[in-house]
């Protein structure tokens, strides 16, 4: 299910793997979501833990749920697989009203297309700002600086791992 959001943010980067170790990397949600899992000055000291059904956010309809705390207060949501395309295109959104500070509803994703030497991965999101906010000036900047934090760390983590692995200068292997 596909509509269209108010706020749009994306990163991209070249990663030095091939589009199917690529995407077998980033849909691992657990993986993929870590900067949320981890304690962190952005999340205000807490972190999120995240729940799976049996599709594990591996598969069209899958749920994942998180929940935690950020800046004392208590956080949640729900979200559903929504599009499923490997090793191409995967995409998810949240169902429900989340309890989030910054962002409202949401959906996310990614896409991977093959690039010489490797590939592009670009990660997006599309949101709302929280309902019922008063200070929404100050929230929607904050937003946008979320917005680029999470996807950038998504892209980071994955260039960093695969780095590791496909040092400059060693051909990645095509499949």
């Amino acid at each position: 299910m596909v509509f269209t959001m108010s706020h749009h943010f994306e990163s991209s980067g070249f990663v030095p793997a091939t589009p199917g170790e690529l995407f077998s990397y980033v849909d691992d949600h657990e993986r993929l979501s870590s900067h949320m899992t981890r304690s962190s000055w952005m999340m205000g000291g807490g972190r999120m833990d995240v729940h799976f059904d049996a599709g594990r956010g591996r598969r069209l309809g899958s749920r994942i749920r998180m929940s935690g705390r950020a800046f004392g207060l208590q956080l949640s949501l729900e979200e559903v697989v929504g599009e499923y395309d490997p090793p191409r295109h995967k995409s998810w959104e949240t169902v429900g009203e989340p309890r989030l500070l910054i962002v409202g509803p949401y959906r996310m994703g990614f896409d991977v297309a093959p690039q010489t030497g490797g590939s592009n991965l670009r990660v997006f999101i599309d949101y709302e700002l929280p309902h019922g906010t008063r200070a929404r000036w100050l929230t929607k900047k904050l937003a946008c600086w979320y917005a680029a934090w999470c996807t950038q760390r998504m892209v980071e983590d994955a260039v960093a791992h695969f780095a590791a692995r496909h040092p400059p200068g060693v051909p990645v292997p095509q499949r």
